[in-house]
C-alpha cells in the first residue's frame, strides 16, 4: 500500500536534495582538482615531506569510481589521461 507522502516533506527532502547535489558538485571539484594536479605533478620535483600527502591523496583518487573522477576532471575543466600508456610511458622519462 503506498502512502501518500505530505507536501512539507516533499518540499524537506526535494531542498536536502538540492543541498547534497551542491556538496556533490563541490566534493568534485575538490577531486577533479587534485586529480589534476597528482597526475600533473612530477614526483622527484616534491619535496620530500610532501611524498606522505601526495601518497595519500593519489591513494584516495586511486579509489574513487573512473566515471566518477571523469566527472570531478570535467567539473574543473581538466583533461589527463587516466592510467593509459602516455601516462606510463611519461612517468618513466
Amino acid at each position: 500500500m503506498v502512502m501518500p507522502v505530505p507536501e512539507q516533506e516533499t518540499a524537506l527532502l526535494r531542498e536536502e536534495l538540492e543541498i547534497l547535489m551542491r556538496e556533490r558538485d563541490a566534493l568534485l571539484a575538490v577531486a577533479g582538482a587534485a586529480a589534476g594536479f597528482v597526475a600533473n605533478m612530477e614526483a622527484q620535483a616534491l619535496p620530500r615531506f610532501a611524498y606522505e600527502a601526495a601518497d595519500l591523496m593519489a591513494q584516495a583518487l586511486n579509489r574513487i569510481p573512473e566515471d566518477t573522477l571523469r566527472d570531478a576532471l570535467a567539473a574543473v575543466g581538466a583533461q589527463v589521461t587516466l592510467d593509459g600508456p602516455e601516462r606510463r610511458a611519461r612517468a618513466r622519462v
